[in-house]
């Protein structure tokens, strides 16, 4: 059997920037949270608020060195499998990409060893500083990437010459059309994921009953964001389509599952597209409701599928099952976010045991809820690596061959496996320890979960370091 480059690079490309989205999309968050506990720390010197800035700060830096691991690999693919692209677009994304690394990687490289060992060495003020300098260093790099992702998704600024994109306006090309939209995007569901983590956490520390004063706190704190986030994300998204819709109908006619241009258009809880055919072999929906959410009309008329030739459609089924994911978890996220403020007005929170094991569930949500929108977004593109510019197969490689592309698939997968499985080591092997004093920071075997109960604000972590002192 023959193996097709262009196949198997798509798929290298999908499963490397898979893994290392995951890691962005929360020290993004992650790193905003740190400042804020460091601020917490600087103004009212509780102790609580140091101890999960040292007990997250550890977390971060793990996930931080996985995403620049994982990360570093995503640009020698542009040259090794889309060499046609990357000289075709390096006069926009050459720069772009170096500007994410002079403006971001630098701040966060230069503040980033201050605050992981400048704590009790430099004045709590710059420990303070550094921390706030990661976090605009974190946002900085997701402004750029975003960037140069966007204008893969609506090109603006940019004339195509002789198979070479020239720029005619920077800020067109670097604020295209979908960029604000997929910033705010983006960014709200980093905070979510960090949200969710650090709610998920504090709820298995709270099970045990380990520094509960402390991680009452953080539960607190994240279940009032999260309360606030999770149904904002919604309305941005809405806004997202619209945008998608405006830029790139047939990626939301993907979505929808809608093969033909008409009005009233359903919105398909369940279908089994057949692109073969061209139509759903099997749907529910409700009436209307599509027209409604994407025209504001029942009568509103929204474009089909097929409006474009079956090639230059993307895959239905990928786009239409992976959008629903990332919305049903995007209601499930909202929901728990309701019920911890009915618990909240209970005075039951910090003791409802089945929650606190919702929350520990709940950690891998965002994570798959955001690979999914990154399935719908660049599966949604396809077949232009340009959206109506260039395609897939005009961007790669040419001498590339399918067994070169299996191989460096193969090895990648096989690395990040070591990866993964080290990183996640380590983080576990932190969240075990927790925030207990260095002369107790050993891993703890055979924690036997325990009912919850109402403690005072005096309880400490050495209660339950020991057993014996429960």
């Amino acid at each position: 059997m023959e193996l097709d480059p262009l196949l198997l690079s798509r798929l290298q490309f999908a499963f490397v920037v898979s893994f290392h989205a995951i890691f962005p999309v929360f020290t993004i968050g992650l790193a905003s949270y740190i400042a804020l506990l460091n601020g917490l720390f600087y103004k009212t010197q509780n102790p609580a608020w140091d101890r999960l800035a040292l007990f997250w700060t550890k977390i971060f830096a793990v996930v931080f060195g996985m995403g620049v691991v994982s990360g570093i690999v995503m640009s020698f693919q542009f040259g090794t499998n889309w060499s046609n692209f990357s000289q075709a677009s390096a006069n926009f994304l050459g720069p772009i990409l170096s500007y994410e690394v002079v403006t971001a990687f630098f701040l966060e490289a230069a503040f980033l060893g201050v605050l992981l060992f400048g704590r009790g060495k430099v004045p709590q003020g710059v420990h303070l500083f550094a921390a706030i300098m990661v976090a605009i260093g974190t946002f900085i790099s997701s402004f750029w990437i975003l960037s140069a992702n966007s204008w893969m998704q609506t090109p603006a600024g940019v004339e195509l010459i002789d198979n070479s994109f020239h720029v005619t306006s920077w800020m067109a090309a670097i604020f295209n059309p979908s960029f604000w939209v997929r910033f705010v995007h983006m960014g709200m569901a980093s905070f979510l994921t960090g949200g969710f983590v650090v709610a998920g956490v504090s709820a298995w520390f709270l099970l045990r009953n380990r520094d509960v004063e402390a991680n009452r706190k953080a539960l607190s704190m994240c279940l009032w964001l999260l309360l606030v986030l999770a149904p904002a994300q919604a309305v941005v998204g809405d806004f997202h389509g619209l945008n998608t819709l405006e830029h790139q109908p047939t990626k939301v006619a993907a979505m929808e599952g809608n093969w033909e241009t008409r009005s009233h258009v359903p919105l398909l809880l369940f279908a089994l597209p057949d692109q073969e055919a061209q139509t759903n072999r099997f749907e529910i929906g409700i009436p209307s409701l599509a027209s409604v959410i994407l025209k504001h009309s029942p009568s509103g008329v929204v474009p089909g599928l097929t409006e474009v030739a079956p090639e230059e459609q993307p895959p239905v089924a990928l786009v239409f099952w992976a959008f629903r994911i990332m919305v049903g978890l995007g209601f499930v996220m909202i929901g728990v976010a309701i019920v911890g403020a009915i618990l909240r007005k209970r005075g039951t929170l910090y003791t409802n045991t089945l929650f606190h094991k919702t929350l520990i569930g709940m950690i891998v949500t965002p994570f798959i809820a955001v690979l999914s929108g990154w399935v719908v977004t660049e599966a949604g593109r396809a077949p232009w690596l340009v959206y109506g510019m260039m395609s897939h197969a005009e961007g790669l490689t040419p001498s590339l061959t399918g067994g070169m592309a299996l191989f460096t698939l193969i090895g990648y997968v096989a690395v990040y496996a070591v990866v993964f499985w080290a990183g996640i080591y380590y983080i576990t092997k932190v969240v075990r320890n927790g925030m207990l004093p260095e002369d107790e920071r050993e891993e703890i075997e055979g924690e036997v979960e325990r009912p919850s109960r109402p403690l005072s604000a005096a309880h400490t972590p050495f209660d339950d370091a020991d057993p014996a002192r429960s």
